[in-house]
């Protein structure tokens, strides 16, 4: 949630930050935030139902500047510059990592070791919305005509 992050980011300003990711390794530390956004989804599940998903998405970006960094400080002024286009600070995130392949992950936690906030990730998961109305067949969902 924004504002949860901004809190932590606001209460270590001078703390270097550091992404890991679900693999283990983590984004190299020269990293910049390149967009701040607001997604909001509407869509129709596989059952029928309307929904609605809205989160923020950090999308990071690596350049040849090696001696870049983003202090939590930076991130959290960021973060506030933002607010307008969010709308609001109780939104989920989400962080948009790639070399020649964009993923999206889930922001997981923050840990505060000495100087460094680390931020984990966890991959996203896609899902069957409409679980309630899905007969499973073989590994195929859905076997009768209100669903898929």
């Amino acid at each position: 949630m924004i504002k949860k992050l901004i809190e932590i980011l606001e209460s270590h300003p001078q703390s270097k930050l550091q992404i890991r990711l679900p693999s283990g390794n983590c984004v190299p530390d020269n990293f910049h935030i390149t967009e701040v956004g607001r997604v909001q989804k509407t869509f129709i599940d596989c059952g029928g139902t309307q929904r609605e998903f809205i989160y923020c998405v950090l999308q990071v970006w690596t350049a040849h500047d090696t001696e870049h960094r983003l202090l939590a400080g930076k991130l959290a002024n960021i973060l506030r510059l933002a607010e307008n286009v969010l709308k609001s600070d109780t939104l989920p995130i989400e962080l948009e990592y790639g070399n020649e392949v964009i993923s999206r992950y889930l922001m997981d936690k923050i840990e505060v070791l000495h100087d460094v906030l680390l931020i984990s990730l966890k991959s996203k998961q896609t899902e069957c919305l409409a679980i309630e109305k899905c007969v499973y067949v073989s590994n195929s969902c859905c076997s009768d005509s209100s669903c898929c």
